[in-house]
């Protein structure tokens, strides 16, 4: 019997030859019948032996005892050929299931006393952001909103306990509808509903939220403003694919741009505006907390086919232009800024915007000679809208800095470097080309071929071991793997159960573009202490993400994404933050119901699975999906569903 701290997994079948030496003439003698038969009885006896191991009947293998957990770690093997797979099980064992119920039953659940069981934090944890905590933020600076960046508890400050989903905390709708609607019991804040009803944001209508896809400046709604962008620049031809939002609202932007197949990133801080970050997350549209203050933007450089503001009140002409500086430095060469709202046709909002002509016609000076020295032109004004276009190439503006100075290029500044890295007021440098025609870092194929078309960073041999046939082949290790992750965990095939998806360590995006023809988007994250720094070749395939650091807690509300992916996460961080801290920050940020899939050596698994077995998920580990010969295996986890009590009660609501 296996020990309950040894992990089991069904052992290979061993089979004989099915011939032998029958050249020999030996075996032809009458006198060695009895031999013959002897030998035919004791491989038969073996190969019947083999089979009743692989069947379950043997295999036990101990994997490092002290990592185990005081429950018995049963290691799935998945069929040959999985494709009719529905979830990870055991021959007896009970499957995981991925389906949402939306229940809120109570669940007697009991821990083993070797398990570390981590309580509820308190009901008013609910929407709790560690790293832009409202207390905390008020010992910082005012002086360029710094006290709205990112900061972060220290190590004796983190919770270690479970964000709490509200009371009456549903599954939201599935996509497209979620674009629509979200349920008020998931985000229960009336205040937008009041402040902004004249501009068509939000409706509040019984037990959920409508948008109807207004803005400030778009108050007929987001589906009618693009058209009207789309009438100035062409967003059909997938020469625009990647787009960022500056001051999003409810990302209404992002959130109709998407049916038009531009991938937006929209961010916004968390102010006055209260949860409207968490609303566009509700509703199925990337989005992250963020501001531009003093810091760059957590995104690489030449990343975006195209920037929007729309009446964002960010000060693009002050700090010495700073701010229109760190657009440029993450906007592609060629990209578009677009600007609506003040000052643009101060003209005919003067009054409604209780400033005068002069101001405003002064703030449009001002922007419009902030982008003329970052050598880019004035495309068009029409209407409420604006927009300048970024050179393709610096030539002609290396030319123009022989008159003016203003701003410098940048020193040696590396511009992919963007995590608490603080902002210039200096140009940052395009690639060098031979000739004005050439675009700086290679030109893209429009989308959807570019996604996989080897990007400019790795053609041109700009990231050191990565190569055009590494690419390739990485982009056809991920479809493979993604198959079978959908073999072992069905729901990932059915439309809508998973909308909001968060890859922890994306490499070069593999993961994502195999999932990019299902309705689903994916966060990818390139974490600072990776070897390679390939966030920029994620933008380059027409995919979003964003650096993280994941000692430190992610610019996110509790309940962001549906379904985690964690490829050797924890062996990246091993030795440089508690592996309980991630795992209680990944707890925070998933769904009730929401999945995980980890990668990882077996040894870590087996940690990982107890401490998830702590914070109530229902986890399995599964074999590799070249076989059970592999170190490396899969852990497939399901957050069960839970919510704080009804006022009044003390026990959280749970269900299975």
């Amino acid at each position: 019997m296996a020990s309950p701290n040894q992990v089991q997994y069904h052992g290979a079948t061993f089979k004989p030859h099915k011939h032998f030496a029958a050249n020999s003439p030996f075996f032809f003698k009458k006198t060695n019948l009895y031999t013959l038969a002897l030998l035919l009885f004791l491989c038969t006896f073996s190969y019947l032996f083999g089979v009743w191991r692989h069947e379950g009947g043997g295999g036990v293998l101990s994997v490092n005892k002290s990592a185990a957990t005081a429950t018995t770690n049963t290691i799935v093997s998945i069929p040959c050929n999985p494709s009719k797979a529905t979830t990870a099980a055991t021959r007896g064992g009970k499957p995981l299931d991925f389906s949402s119920h939306h229940k809120a039953d109570d669940l007697d659940f009991t821990l083993t006393s070797e398990v570390k069981s981590y309580p509820s934090c308190n009901v008013n944890f609910s929407e709790y952001t560690p790293c832009e905590d409202a207390n905390r933020s008020s010992r910082f600076k005012r002086h360029q909103l710094i006290y709205r960046e990112r900061h972060c508890p220290e190590k004796h400050e983190i919770l270690k306990c479970r964000i709490p989903a509200p009371h009456g905390y549903k599954n939201p709708f599935k996509w497209p509808a979620s674009r629509d609607f979200a349920w008020y019991n998931n985000v229960p804040h009336k205040h937008l509903t009041v402040e902004k009803a004249r501009q068509n944001w939000i409706r509040f209508a019984g037990d959920r939220f409508r948008f109807p896809g207004g803005g400030t400046m778009f108050p007929n709604g987001a589906d009618a403003y693009i058209d009207d962008i789309g009438r100035l620049i062409n967003l059909k031809d997938g020469s625009i694919r990647t787009a960022i939002d500056t001051g999003c609202g409810v990302a209404s932007w992002g959130a109709y741009l998407l049916s038009r197949n531009i991938l937006t990133m929209s961010f916004a801080p968390r102010d006055t505006h209260e949860a409207q970050v968490q609303f566009a997350l509700e509703r199925g549209v990337p989005a992250l907390i963020g501001i531009l203050a003093s810091k760059r933007l957590p995104y690489p450089s030449r990343a975006f086919d195209m920037a929007h503001c729309s009446r964002c009140l960010i000060p693009w002409a002050e700090s010495g232009g700073q701010y229109l500086i760190e657009v440029d430095r993450v906007l592609r060469p060629g990209g578009y800024w677009v600007l609506s709202g003040p000052p643009i046709n101060w003209k005919k909002h003067w009054k409604g915007w209780e400033r005068t002509k002069d101001d405003l016609n002064d703030e449009q000076m001002k922007i419009e000679a902030v982008a003329k020295s970052l050598c880019w032109r004035k495309f068009v004004e029409k209407g409420d809208i604006a927009i300048w276009q970024k050179p393709i190439n610096h030539l002609n503006c290396k030319v123009n800095r022989k008159i003016t100075q203003n701003p410098p290029f940048c020193p040696a500044l590396d511009p992919e470097k963007a995590w608490y890295t603080n902002m210039e007021t200096c140009l940052t440098h395009l690639p060098e080309v031979s000739n004005k025609e050439d675009v700086a870092g290679g030109e893209l194929p429009k989308w959807p071929e570019r996604l996989n078309a080897v990007p400019p960073r790795i053609s041109r041999g700009t990231l050191e071991g990565i190569t055009a046939e590494t690419f390739q082949k990485d982009t056809a290790l991920w479809n493979r793997r993604v198959s079978y992750y959908k073999a072992v965990n069905n729901q990932l095939e059915q439309a809508g159960r998973y909308r909001n998806i968060l890859d922890m360590n994306a490499y070069m995006g593999g993961f994502a573009a195999a999932l990019t023809e299902d309705p689903l988007w994916v966060m990818n994250v390139v974490p600072i202490q990776a070897k390679v720094n390939t966030l920029g070749v994620l933008y380059e395939r027409g995919l979003i993400g964003t650096y993280q650091d994941w000692c430190e807690a992610m610019s996110t509300y509790p309940r962001t994404y549906d379904l985690i992916h964690a490829d050797s996460v924890f062996s990246l961080y091993d030795g440089r933050c508690e592996m309980e801290d991630v795992l209680l920050e990944m707890d925070r940020i998933l769904r009730p119901e929401g999945s995980v899939i980890f990668r990882d050596d077996v040894d870590m698994l087996v940690k990982i699975k107890k401490i998830s077995d702590g914070l109530n998920w229902d986890s399995q580990i599964v074999d590799h999906e070249d076989g059970p010969h592999q170190r490396e295996k899969l852990l497939f986890a399901i957050k069960t569903y839970w919510t704080a009590p009804a006022e009044g009660r003390h026990e959280s609501t749970t269900s299975s």
